[in-house]
């Protein structure tokens, strides 16, 4: 990575000390939960020797995001976004706290469809109060910095998951997760700068969730989002719940190979949300986007043939370089593409529609695992993944967003880190 680009990512770390505060919020709590799911993940496949149990765990896990999108995202514009992220924080590590006293895998499966609902909280009011920690010229730096403290958990979290998993069980990981919470609460309750605007006016429950949905025919961003990203998701569906499988038994790598190919997607996650702010500062967002979507289906394609689990390793690298980019163009587009008042709605209901999606791809992903092989699951997912690029390059047509001009008062706050 040239020194100038790096430097100046970094630089946002150094001049937005609130902005600071919630990456390293993020950093602290994505690396318990990726060494976390590795360790959720083994325990009920190792207790069910099932893929359709792997299944129900991952569906609970995002599920809630759905209901949350639909029946309670205005709640993400009316209260202070501060307070929903500390909630979500402390109840997750309470889940994590009684994780290691579960005696079965329904236990774990109910305990991780409670956490799921926290997190359906945090990640949209996250995404929807970044742009008032940063100017908007900052904004596609500022979501490929903190999209990169998660991945890059992502590149060691699953690989350390694999390895402390086999060596003592499962409990140490779910320790470790709960006190990562509790870490990233504490931070977040540092930030001094405030979330949102001002809080949204209520027209009425029932009022607010139907002008949610109107924003996607209003917002030509969202629309293509909530298309693009859910066509994703359902080819993603495939990829999550045959990957323990095609590591186990296909490559016959056990479970530090299984970590070993999430990690390399997520070093690739990294260096894609490391490089998407510049690509996207030079050349808009639809080039990004569409390029990256491509290289996702190359990449997985490329895995659901490879011979070892080493070869599928290196190209899921590849794959993960174009999530990341991608998952910087899916943020960028909404943030600019809708005001605040209303972009915790608009987030949540993004979030819902793709999980919604992916859980719909879940459903089936698992029997169909068991039923034809985990290569022709990753086969048909690049299938997916190629339909998305091309609905990508449709419905972006005329859609870049360029930053609005920096106001001279938000330069200086930003500069000063106020």
């Amino acid at each position: 990575m040239p020194p100038r680009l790096s430097g100046r990512r970094l630089g946002l770390l150094r001049s937005a000390p609130d902005f600071r505060l919630l990456f390293l919020a993020t950093l602290a709590s994505s690396i318990g939960t990726w060494l976390a799911f590795v360790a959720l993940v083994i325990d009920v496949f190792d207790r069910t020797e099932s893929a359709a149990w792997v299944s129900a765990l991952l569906v609970v896990e995002f599920a809630p995001l759905v209901a949350i999108g639909l029946l309670v995202g205005p709640l993400l514009d009316r209260l202070p976004r501060r307070n929903v992220l500390v909630g979500a924080d402390v109840a997750r590590a309470g889940v994590f706290c009684v994780l290691p006293f579960a005696t079965d895998s329904l236990q774990i499966v109910l305990l991780a469809l409670a956490a799921g609902v926290a997190t359906s909280l945090f990640r949209p009011a996250v995404y929807a109060g970044l742009p008032n920690l940063v100017g908007d010229e900052e904004l596609p730096r500022a979501n490929g910095l903190l999209q990169s403290a998660e991945n890059v958990t992502l590149a060691t979290g699953p690989l350390l998951g694999g390895i402390l998993v086999a060596w003592v069980g499962p409990d140490p990981a779910y320790w470790f997760n709960a006190a990562s919470f509790a870490v990233s609460a504490v931070l977040i309750l540092r930030i001094r700068r405030t979330l949102e605007e001002g809080a949204s006016q209520s027209e009425g429950h029932w009022r607010d969730l139907a002008a949610g949905l109107a924003l996607v025919k209003r917002s030509r961003a969202l629309l293509a989002v909530v298309v693009v990203w859910s066509i994703v998701m359902v080819g993603s569906a495939g990829v999550s719940v045959a990957e323990v499988v095609l590591a186990k038994r296909v490559f016959d790598a056990g479970d530090a190979g299984y970590g070993l190919m999430l990690a390399t997607m997520g070093l690739g996650l990294v260096l894609g949300g490391l490089w998407a702010g510049d690509w996207v500062d030079h050349h808009g967002a639809r080039v990004p986007y569409v390029a990256a979507i491509v290289v996702m289906a190359v990449g997985i394609g490329a895995a659901a043939a490879a011979p070892t689990v080493w070869v599928a390793a290196a190209v899921l690298a590849l794959a993960g370089t174009g999530n990341g980019v991608a998952l910087v163009c899916n943020a960028v587009f909404i943030q600019r593409g809708v005001p605040d008042r209303a972009r915790g709605r608009a987030f949540t209901l993004a979030m819902s529609a793709s999980y919604a999606a992916l859980g719909f791809g879940m459903v089936g992903a698992g029997p169909l695992t068991d039923a034809i092989g985990a290569r022709e699951v990753w086969g048909v997912a690049a299938g997916l993944l190629a339909a998305a690029a091309v609905a990508a390059l449709g419905l972006t047509r005329g859609l870049d967003l360029a930053a609005a001009p920096a106001a001279p008062d938000r330069a200086v706050a930003s500069q000063q880190g106020v």
